[in-house]
């Protein structure tokens, strides 16, 4: 049965996401500014209305339940939606706004745009606020919704279809071993490359890298060492070890000097990432997302040259 929405009090939506964010009364209370007492008569409604305590004591601190974990995000997103509708304005002078810009952006696209779009917001529109989510499988595998909620993702071709986007860049995939590794003593091979231990990001079945993919396709099934859920991270847990990884060619430039690690060409031709800004229809008319999305062309364009 659907709620009504008449019968709530969305003011609940911002207690829950508090509540949720700092697992506690106390300190959502503070987030809040308000009192312990209103922040705990809150989540008794909240508990009421869910029928689950949402909150459970363990020792001297609180866990999520599982319905609270599942909210967590969904409270997240929902916020975000109604920020965007209340933030609309027939005008838009980035100069002057206030206005909370969010992007769902990688690390890698962080590294490669970040200063940049930084650099802009900061002279264009000193008191605008940006926030950055990484792209989580959760966010990913339910774009519909997330791209409701947010300005727009930074994601390379294959995972977003049928939306408005801009290309921003294109980057190659290189190989990364540390500093000595044997491998790199004789012409690297597919079958070579079979036999030694990896380093993979976002390897699920619906969160993936398109090379590591690929890879899979050309028979090579990498012997998995460690998975993790960032780009930038890949480096630190190659280097003193015998594993490889691939990374974009454009993120080792970045890292250059952090991690003591030798870039080797791909025994494969390896797909071309392309970086793209996808976004809602919806957003097509708000004149202060066309702004943004003449930012993000922007810095694509400098990151190209």
């Amino acid at each position: 049965m659907a709620t009504n929405l008449r019968s709530l009090d969305l003011n609940l939506l911002l207690t829950l996401d508090a509540l949720l964010a700092e697992r506690g009364v106390t300190r959502a209370a503070q987030r809040l500014g308000v009192t312990q007492p209103a922040a705990s008569a809150a989540l008794s409604r909240l508990r009421r209305h869910f029928g689950d305590q949402l909150l459970n004591r363990v020792g001297n601190h609180y866990e999520l339940t599982p319905l609270a974990a599942q909210l967590r995000a969904d409270t997240t997103l929902a916020l975000a939606s109604v920020r965007r509708v209340f933030d609309s304005m027939p005008n838009f002078d980035p100069a002057g706004t206030e206005r909370e810009f969010s992007l769902v952006l990688s690390d890698y696209a962080a590294a490669v745009m970040g200063e940049r779009i930084s650099r802009i917001f900061a002279t264009q529109a000193p008191n605008a606020r940006l926030r950055i989510q990484g792209p989580t499988p959760h966010l990913v595998d339910n774009v519909a919704d997330t791209i409701r909620a947010v300005d727009g993702m930074v994601l390379p071709h294959g995972f977003i279809h049928d939306l408005p986007h801009a290309d921003l860049f294109s980057d190659n995939w290189v190989g990364i071993a540390a500093t000595g590794n044997p491998l790199l003593d004789s012409p690297i091979t597919l079958e070579r490359l079979a036999d030694v231990p990896w380093v993979l990001t976002y390897d699920s079945r619906t969160a993936f890298t398109p090379a590591q993919q690929q890879l899979r396709l050309l028979g090579v099934d990498p012997r998995t060492a460690v998975v993790v859920e960032s780009f930038a991270a890949v480096p630190f847990f190659v280097v003193g070890t015998e594993r490889v990884a691939m990374v974009q060619r454009r993120l080792v430039d970045r890292l250059a000097g952090l991690a003591d690690i030798t870039t080797f060409a791909l025994p494969f031709e390896a797909v071309r990432l392309i970086e793209s800004f996808w976004w809602d229809p919806a957003r097509e008319g708000d004149p202060a997302h066309a702004w943004l999305r003449s930012v993000l062309r922007t810095v694509g364009d400098q990151a190209s040259s």
